[in-house]
């Protein structure tokens, strides 16, 4: 019997009644490792003391994949954002196709992605997997939807995410594959699971509509559950969802909804 998926949850969309250290401490104590998004906004030294256990982090600050400029700003700031990954003990560093703002934007909003944008956001993935190699932690590249929440980032459906990541082939570069805005951009989420399941670095997942926890919307995570284990995977699930009602609630949903015991393969259903 395959064990259970390893569990996170996003401190950034939480609990967020209370300081970010308390909720750190809350989704730890409640048993899920720990999510966070721009580290530049975050008191460091009191996440550390939390001793959680930390699943992934934005991993540069600034920069994009689309333009030399942007690159190397991007290859910058995710070198800066290394020594922090360590400091919290996070392994895997979360990247998008450009900046987003405060509000989830695009800080270089691209209509049409050309073929030198493919070529220099591959050649820059290499680099990035090069750091990665040499400093010891995975980069995720990150699928987002552009119909509701981040209109105008280049590279945004999976099908560009796994393209890229696929064409650069380095178990340092690996896909975030987040179910909620593949859901919105793409459909076919059995299907996408399936192609993506070379690449994948970590699952993400939120209902849709609303972007809250599983069981809240039209997604039916006990598929996607079994279809991840269909695939063999045993690494972590996210949530990156807003609770529909109290954190703690929303918290005993997710993990209900990919617990082993709730669901078994197809296999293992049938009766002889």
């Amino acid at each position: 019997m395959m064990a259970d998926f390893t569990l996170a949850a996003c401190a950034e969309m939480i609990f967020t009644e209370l300081p970010m250290s308390e909720r750190v401490r809350r989704i730890d104590d409640l048993g899920f490792q720990v999510e966070i998004w721009d580290w530049t906004r975050h008191d460091i030294d009191s996440l550390r003391s939390t001793e959680a256990r930390f699943s992934s982090m934005t991993g540069y600050v600034t920069g994009d994949l689309i333009d030399p400029e942007g690159a190397e700003e991007l290859l910058a700031t995710a070198a800066q954002s290394i020594p922090v990954a360590a400091e919290l003990g996070v392994p895997r560093l979360n990247l998008h196709g450009t900046g987003l703002d405060g509000r989830g934007l695009p800080i270089k909003p691209v209509e049409v992605i050309t073929g030198d944008m493919w070529l220099k956001a591959e050649d820059t993935l290499v680099r990035i997997a090069e750091l990665g190699q040499r400093e010891g932690v995975i980069f995720c590249l990150e699928n987002l939807n552009t119909a509701v929440d981040h209109p105008g980032t280049p590279f945004a459906k999976a099908t560009d995410t796994l393209a890229l990541v696929a064409a650069v082939d380095d178990p340092h570069l690996r896909l975030m594959l987040d179910i909620y805005h593949a859901q919105i951009g793409e459909g076919n989420l059995v299907e996408l699971i399936k192609k993506c399941a070379p690449y994948i670095g970590e699952i993400q997942v939120a209902d849709v509509p609303g972007r809250c926890e599983p069981g809240t919307g039209e997604i039916n995570y006990s598929r996607i559950a079994q279809a991840l284990h269909d695939i063999g995977y045993q690494g972590t699930v996210g949530m990156e969802a807003w609770a529909s009602g109290d954190s703690e609630l929303a918290l005993e949903r997710f993990r209900e909804a990919f617990t082993f015991a709730r669901w078994q393969s197809r296999d293992e259903q049938r009766v002889p």
